[in-house]
């Protein structure tokens, strides 16, 4: 999701109205807050301007942003928000719109749903007449939402609602859960008794039956205040006139399903979403279009290969070369096929120094790899220097007319100086943390760029220049947001100091003449400014120290990387060296070496972990200790049990810590969902504390790479990416026949020409087979259609083949 901006933000309550807020907004799934941006000063119209990514790791019913007015001697206040519902999301999906805030009110704020049972009995009564008994049963509730973080005390009320009547029934108060076990049964009378000779069998009054219906409050018990109202499901009795027992799942809803009470305007918001939604097949049912791709790299000429057949009627979807790029990496078949690819864009380049400068297959592919495979190559190299830069706030500013009042130029040169060297000092001295993938990728194009241009000495430079520095370091320098070197979008000021470096580090890292680096600035002061480079004998360093390195794969082992520092809740298991048995709230910080956690940020370590001795990370039942976002490090001593503080967290730090551990000797192969407490495993029951896990660990995926690849899903995506684009599909089929028939391309449409056909025989080929495989899986995907549950079905949880991702 990209969240643009605001306009016309009104007030936060009656009498205090306040044009000029200092605000902030949140990223909610439900009521879970999952991202929130930084504080804007005062303005009635901030610009956010914050991109946010996330897979969604369970179900939900509404997406919603929230806009807060800081307080500073009081809590936040709700401006308003946004909520759309998850059918909702795909309306909106690839275009920007603006919101109206609406007004955050709490018997809005609801998620969560309820398995309820309803009977109709028949009774006879002392006296011979029969009457007729409605009973309901609620069994259980799922997915209620936390209340001040923590999880909620249920209970329900239970109500038979009518035109002259409401009876009224309440459960026992669960303590302390989210998914809340009731199994409490009620009786209601329905109609009214009558003599048994006058009434058939199960027979109910119809005018009844209408106007009768079940409704089922759930509140949150609070002590010392109010009860919070949590959700309402409203159920007609009319459903049990053909089925005399109905049981089923319902979504909570707001009371009085969502009626929106009339408000001042408060404002306004602009999104852009991209949301995305697959249901993932069996993984046999993908194994043919896999093979296809895969033994692309094989295929002569790689034009006529299904990946580069997908590339190019997919050119204009940027978003179609992930998958395939992380398809390629997971089997160990991305550097064969960049390599083919890049030679034939080399082939179709006439001068050496526009190397590599399109926006073509190979430099997409080799792109999407940079920004999967380099991530902790960026952490290692400049997450440092960028906190540096963005903490410090030191002025850079060199554009006279950009200088603010009381502003020294040569001061400011002299900061963008120093941070310009540190930043290319790091970056030229990183070769040996670079991945050994990027190496192999960047040696094979060093090697195709010296042969396609022999009589060019700078060429087999160039061709790895433009992607070092050009399209990995300098662009991670000025968006460090979108590579998770920061949190949030960087101030204007220190944007504009990132935006200067950048444009420098790019040019430092070009190759060509000093000469034509210099004319290349069309500013005068950045003119002046790079001069002062010269006598540093930048290239040299570049080519020696860089450029060569990074092509020979020269490695360090022991480099350190920050991969996350957050706030969670830990619990060791035991009273050892990891602490006691109460929850409490610490720093936790990975790297590749050690996993330690601090009771403040900055603060010295309570407890380090070795990554070596790291056996297994998993997830932890929420019934374990009645807590949310739960998972554990099992490790040479005792677990660790941690708590982070949204369900997003939980499936990152899941994910990171799996990263570093992935090739550690000694990794169990089973775990325990639960803990150990009373002298037995909560899961399995066994009573040793040694006792193998009773569950499968997460499959390890490839340890040269340690990336959590789902090849179905990618799959899937790719599918997609095909069945949109049929007709282009259709169109390259006829384009081969054309060339066929015809001897060549001389006679071919005009349309014709977006594709890239060398061999039409062997192209149409391919088609063929693509076409042979999509039809197949739209097969599957049509037998499997009515899967998806519904409002009030015997299960509305989402299926687990349902695979959700959204940008914001």
């Amino acid at each position: 999701y990209l969240l643009r901006e605001a306009k016309n933000l009104g007030p936060v309550s009656g009498q205090n109205r306040q044009r000029d807020l200092c605000t902030f907004c949140t990223i909610s799934l439900d009521q879970e807050e999952v991202f929130r941006t930084k504080v804007f000063d005062k303005s009635g119209s901030p610009f956010y301007g914050e991109d946010f990514y996330f897979e969604i790791p369970r179900p939900f019913q509404f997406l919603s942003f929230y806009v807060y007015a800081k307080g500073v001697f009081q809590r936040d206040l709700p401006v308003g928000k946004v909520s759309i519902r998850k059918d909702d999301l795909c309306k909106y999906s690839g275009k920007e719109h603006w919101f109206s805030l609406q007004p955050v009110d709490p018997n809005s704020e609801v998620q969560g749903k309820v398995h309820l049972e309803m009977r109709l009995n028949e009774v006879i009564t002392e006296n011979g007449s029969i009457g007729q008994h409605l009973l309901v049963r609620i069994i259980e509730c799922k997915e209620l939402p936390l209340i001040s973080g923590q999880n909620c005390d249920p209970y329900a009320t239970v109500s038979l609602v009518g035109p002259a009547r409401s009876d009224q029934k309440k459960t026992k108060v669960k303590k302390k859960t989210s998914n809340p076990c009731f199994e409490e049964t009620f009786f209601f009378e329905v109609t009214r008794s009558s003599s048994y000779s006058k009434k058939s069998h199960f027979q109910v009054e119809e005018e009844d039956i209408e106007k009768l219906e079940i409704k089922v409050d759930l509140w949150n018990s609070e002590n010392l205040a109010q009860d919070v109202f949590l959700g309402e499901t409203r159920v007609p009795v009319k459903v049990l006139r053909n089925d005399l027992t109905h049981k089923a799942w319902y979504l909570l809803q707001p009371k009085g399903n969502g009626s929106k009470s009339k408000s001042d305007d408060l404002g306004s918001l602009r999104l852009k979403l991209t949301y995305i939604e697959d249901m993932v097949l069996p993984s046999a049912c993908y194994k043919p279009l896999c093979n296809l791709l895969l033994k692309s790299p094989d295929v002569k000429p790689i034009s006529a290969s299904a990946a580069h057949i997908l590339g190019d009627i997919c050119r204009e979807r940027y978003e179609v070369v992930l998958p395939m790029v992380r398809l390629l990496l997971y089997h160990n078949r991305f550097v064969p096929f960049v390599s083919a690819v890049a030679t034939l864009e080399l082939d179709n380049t006439q001068e050496a120094n526009t190397i590599f400068r399109g926006n073509s297959l190979a430099t997409r592919c080799i792109d999407d790899m940079m920004k999967i495979v380099g991530k902790s190559y960026l952490a290692v190299t400049l997450k440092p220097v960028i906190d540096e830069i963005c903490d410090s706030n030191k002025s850079c500013e060199i554009d006279p007319i950009k200088l603010k009042e009381g502003d020294n130029v040569e001061v400011n040169k002299e900061h963008l100086q120093g941070y310009v060297q540190k930043v290319f000092s790091l970056i030229t001295q990183s070769s040996s943390s670079c991945p050994p993938l990027m190496c192999d990728v960047f040696r094979s194009l060093r090697q195709l760029a010296c042969k396609r241009f022999p009589g060019d000495p700078h060429v087999q430079y160039s061709a790895v220049s433009s992607f070092v520095f050009l399209r990995f370091f300098a662009v991670a320098v000025l968006s460090p947001h979108s590579f998770q070197l920061r949190s949030h979008l960087p101030d204007p000021e220190i944007s504009r100091t990132l935006t200067l470096i950048s444009k420098t580090i790019q040019t430092l890292g070009s190759w060509g003449s000093l000469s034509k680096k210099l004319s290349s600035f069309k500013e005068t002061y950045m003119y002046d400014f790079f001069k002062s480079f010269q006598e540093e004998k930048c290239i040299e360093k570049v080519k020696k120290v860089h450029l060569v390195k990074i092509t020979k794969r020269v490695f360090d082992s022991h480099t350190s990387l920050l991969f996350s520092l957050r706030e969670v809740q830990k619990r060791a298991q035991g009273k050892k060296r990891l602490g006691k048995k109460n929850f409490k709230k610490r720093w936790l910080r990975v790297t590749n070496k050690e996993l330690t956690y601090h009771k403040h940020k900055g603060k010295e370590a309570i407890c380090i972990i070795n990554v070596k001795n790291i056996r297994a990370v998993e997830k932890l039942d929420e019934s374990s200790f009645n807590r949310k976002n739960m998972f554990q490090v099992v490790h040479s001593e005792k677990p660790l049990y941690v708590q982070a503080g949204n369900c997003v967290e939980a499936s990152e730090w899941l994910e990171i810590l799996g990263q570093v551990s992935r090739c550690n000797e000694g990794r169990l192969t089973t775990f325990h969902p639960s803990n150990y407490t009373g002298g037995a495993w909560q899961c399995c029951k066994s009573q040793s504390s040694s006792a193998p896990g009773c569950k499968p660990c997460t499959a390890t995926m490839l340890a040269n790479l340690q990336l959590d690849i789902d090849c179905d899903r990618e799959a899937e995506r790719l599918f997609s990416f095909l069945s949109s684009n049929d007709v282009k599909l259709h169109n390259m089929e006829d384009a081969c026949a054309s060339m066929a028939v015809y001897q060549g391309p001389q006679r071919e449409p005009e349309e014709y020409s977006k594709f890239t056909i060398q061999e039409p025989k062997e192209t149409f080929q391919t088609l063929k087979q693509l076409r042979n495989v999509m039809e197949e899986l739209q097969r599957q995907h049509d037998t499997r259609s009515d899967t998806t549950a519904q409002y009030g079905s015997l299960n509305p949880i989402m299926s687990e083949n349902w695979q959700r991702k959204i940008r914001t």
